[in-house]
């Protein structure tokens, strides 16, 4: 489906506002400053992982006990992700966005200063809240201030901040593990800084046209921001945009009663299913979580020798984030999400052929493949595409869909793929049992390809409007 092609009635009035917008400083401030809930994101995401035994230690868990205490900030991002929209909507872009500031500054004090399990499992589901909810206010926020043709670039930077946070959170868990028996504290409690930092920054974003002009009914302030953002404008296409953005609100309110989950938008709804769906089946959060284990259990690489080539894992995740960036305006999301496939397919199916075969040599330059090719592709779409397709009104909770779906299955294969181990009884002995695991992954990969081929529309510099437009979804 290319939605590029004909242009459709009220297209005229954006693309001559669209025209002329272009890539400032200011507007890069904004997206950046957005995104950084996804450093943050990642960095929680990881940081743990440096602090997770002493803990156990400290208070004595058993291991359902520790379990639950990890999977507490988990359990807040699936919540989070899946009520995200409702904040977003009714408090505004710019508001859910400095509340998630303050979420991730009380849950690292909180973890800094835990007396107890209860207290720890409650400041990690706070942390966890902010997580998910951040996952839908920021990409749509960017999504919603940026130019068309520089939208997946400026709206993708939360993905490389969540790559980038990752890579940080293992530098400092390296550096600080040394500093005593506290030193899990400083691990969890040093995510305040960047917190603090990113709660007043918030306070420098603008609202959202969009939010101002379909939910506030602000119009001189939807114009005012619509005139910061694009200040080469004139006040006829100024008025002209807004006209066109609140025309598709209007016209797609008549035709809303059904709400959200309605025929009318079975093809957003879909897209921002499957997108994450398959994010999930490829298995990338069982490599990232568990690429130690998986390197150990081949029998040919030591404790000491995974931890080094899962960082290896991490920076090249970051360096292939930055292709992704450069590409996705210029190749486009549909693109990179089939060169994403071909490489997971091709990158998978080697796992599985390393592990079936005991070929082991070069298992880590199969993985150091798989790793790009995620970034390259549905690492870098995924956060764009769902928080593009969906209209004005149901944006928010169409980007809470696909943002709670992928919560749900990240949970789901976290906690079956540990099982999958044991029950396919995959040790030193037994490795080549591991090679299921990858072909599982590999054949869900052929269907993410089928599926992009065949549905997956192109928005690359495609205003907003003419993208829901163009699915049918608001009337011509």
């Amino acid at each position: 489906m290319n939605i590029n092609s004909a242009a459709t009635p009220g297209s005229e009035m954006s693309s001559a506002y669209d025209v002329k917008t272009k890539l400032t400083a200011r507007l890069f401030f904004w997206a950046l400053t957005s995104s950084l809930a996804g450093f943050i994101f990642g960095f929680d995401t990881v940081v743990i992982s440096g602090a997770e035994e002493a803990i156990q230690k400290l208070w004595h868990l058993s291991s359902g006990e520790h379990g639950f205490l990890l999977g507490a900030a988990l359990y807040g991002t699936v919540i989070g992700s899946l009520g995200g929209g409702w904040p977003t909507d009714k408090f505004g872009r710019k508001l859910t966005l400095i509340i998630l500031g303050l979420l991730f500054i009380l849950s690292a004090v909180g973890c800094a200063f835990a007396w107890s399990p209860g207290v720890f499992i409650v400041a990690r589901f706070i942390g966890g809240l902010g997580i998910g909810v951040s996952t839908v206010a920021a990409p749509l926020y960017i999504s919603e201030i940026s130019p068309a043709k520089q939208r997946g670039f400026l709206t993708a930077l939360f993905q490389f901040n969540i790559v980038f946070g990752i890579i940080i959170a293992q530098v400092s868990n390296l550096g600080l593990s040394h500093i005593g028996e506290q030193s899990w504290r400083w691990m969890l409690g040093v995510a305040a800084v960047p917190s603090v930092i990113y709660f007043f920054m918030c306070f420098a974003l603008p609202e959202s046209p969009r939010w101002l002009l379909t939910r506030k009914g602000d119009r001189a302030g939807g114009l005012k921001v619509l005139g910061m953002i694009n200040p080469q404008a004139s006040a006829q296409e100024l008025e002209a945009e807004a006209e066109s953005i609140t025309t598709a609100a209007q016209t797609d309110a008549a035709q809303s009663a059904s709400g959200f989950f309605s025929w009318r938008l079975r093809t957003p709804i879909l897209i921002a299913f499957l997108v994450a769906f398959f994010n999930q089946l490829s298995g990338i959060n069982a490599v990232l979580y568990f690429a130690p284990r998986i390197l150990k259990m081949t029998g040919h690489f030591s404790a000491e020798a995974a931890l080094q080539q899962n960082i290896g894992l991490g920076v090249t995740n970051l360096i292939f984030t930055f292709v992704g960036l450069a590409l996705i305006d210029r190749l486009g999301r549909k693109t990179l999400l089939i060169l994403g496939s071909l490489g997971y397919i091709t990158s998978l199916g080697l796992c599985a052929w390393a592990f079936f075969g005991q070929h082991f040599t070069y298992l880590t330059y199969f993985l150091f493949a798989f790793i790009a090719s995620h970034a390259v592709g549905q690492g870098t779409v995924i956060w764009v595409l769902i928080s593009e397709i969906f209209p004005n009104r149901f944006r928010a909770a169409g980007t809470a869909l696909g943002c709670g779906t992928h919560w749900v299955f990240a949970a789901l294969v976290t906690t079956i793929f540990p099982i999958a181990v044991a029950k396919l009884g995959i040790d030193e002995q037994h490795s080549y049992n591991g090679g299921y695991i990858f072909a599982f992954f590999c054949g869900m990969m052929v269907l993410q390809l089928l599926w992009a081929i065949i549905q997956v529309p192109e928005t690359k510099g495609v205003p907003l409007d003419d993208i829901q437009r163009k699915l049918g979804i608001t009337a011509v």
